[in-house]
């Protein structure tokens, strides 16, 4: 998929819809998808970087919510990565005073 086509924007709507569609994906949470529709956005957009086809206003709006949907995407992974990092973090915290409870539950007082 390179994006070339008679219609000159066609490629980058479909990067766009793919911005969207991996957007939605991180919404909802589903990261195993991530991979495979990054790769092939991303070689779609390198296609269309080297193509060096002139941006006209189209392009040019198309560019910047693709941009705006990346950073969304991008924030929304973060997020959920810091979240389940601070769920770990209480998790051990967790194990660790059950051990110290056990190790200590049978001692005399």
């Amino acid at each position: 998929m390179n994006g070339t086509s008679s219609e000159p924007n066609a490629g980058l709507r479909l990067a766009w819809r793919l911005s969207r569609e991996l957007a939605q994906i991180a919404d909802h949470g589903e990261v195993d998808r991530i991979p495979a529709l990054d790769a092939e956005r991303r070689a779609l957009l390198e296609s269309l970087r080297l193509a060096r086809v002139p941006l006209d206003e189209e392009a040019r709006r198309l560019w910047q919510e693709i941009a705006a949907l990346n950073d969304r995407a991008i924030g929304v992974l973060e997020h959920r990565r810091r979240a389940l990092e601070r769920e770990v973090d209480v998790a051990v915290a967790g194990a660790r005073a059950l051990r110290a409870y056990a190790a200590n539950a049978g001692a005399p007082r």
